[in-house]
């Protein structure tokens, strides 16, 4: 298969396709919105998506993304993220003025960013591949994985994220008609409850009576609908089982909509 994923080669999307997926074919993509693109254009016949991260929670954009096309994740990759500062070799933290990486990477760093190099400009760009590529003079730095580090380059020996534990959950979507019924461990919907008192409650209590297991909840506000919200929501179960089928059927008779994003 060709797999489309956050680019370039030494992103963490791109580490977290070789695990997932060794023997298929990576394609990097300059953004999520444009991965998701090339599936539906069927340029490629997946995407690798980051979508939760410990330490900073939903990926929103890519949960949007889920949301709004017509695609299904099937398969669940966690990767544990290690940041590391890479510089030019021999610069001096207190000499960097721009550092460059994504804006998850730097929202995970960021006590570091204030605490070690609090002169430095923070700039956001598509990846934190991309960000250690710009890397161009001593006054340079950026934020990634130690495999970008590469000749003339070096790395700062310490722990520079928030925390250590810092894992990110990354999925595997391909076409909504390819990967919609198949049996699973997890069902991942996004739910729209009715505007009133209680509806999250109720909505909750059809998974709970049912005896699943909810493994994950984020919320989303709708743009277009102020003061009305979309639940992502995971539990523990197979998407085919008569358990399941029925849970999904009454939540989508309580909902005001009901959309599948995965089952892995």
């Amino acid at each position: 298969m060709k797999i489309a994923y956050l680019g370039p080669v030494g992103s963490h999307s791109s580490i977290a396709l070789k695990n997932m997926c060794p023997n298929d074919e990576g394609v990097p993509y300059p953004n999520f919105r444009e991965e998701v693109k090339a599936v539906l254009r069927g340029e490629v016949d997946a995407c690798i998506l980051p979508i939760e991260n410990t330490l900073q929670g939903g990926v929103l954009q890519n949960l949007d993304l889920l949301q709004a096309y017509p695609l299904i994740a099937v398969e669940e990759y966690t990767l544990r993220i290690v940041h590391k500062l890479i510089y030019r070799r021999g610069t001096k933290l207190k000499d960097i003025k721009r550092i460059y990486s994504h804006e998850q990477a730097i929202g995970q760093c960021s006590d570091f960013l204030l605490e070690v190099v609090p002169q430095a400009e923070v700039i956001a760009v598509e990846s934190t591949a991309k960000g250690v590529s710009m890397i161009s003079s001593a006054t340079d730095a950026g934020i990634g994985s130690e495999l970008l580090v590469t000749d003339g380059l070096d790395a700062y020996a310490g722990e520079i994220a928030n925390e250590p534990n810092n894992f990110t959950h990354f999925l595997l979507v391909v076409p909504e008609e390819e990967g919609k019924f198949r049996h699973s461990e997890r069902v991942f919907l996004v739910a729209v409850c009715p505007n009133r008192p209680g509806s999250l409650v109720g909505l909750l209590e059809i998974i709970s009576k049912a005896g699943l297991d909810m493994t994950k909840i984020e919320s989303r506000p709708i743009k277009q609908n102020p003061g009305t919200y979309s639940f992502f929501i995971e539990f523990k179960g197979d998407y085919l089982s008569e358990t399941v089928q029925k849970v999904v059927a009454d939540m989508r008779d309580y909902c005001l909509g009901l959309k599948i994003i995965g089952t892995y």
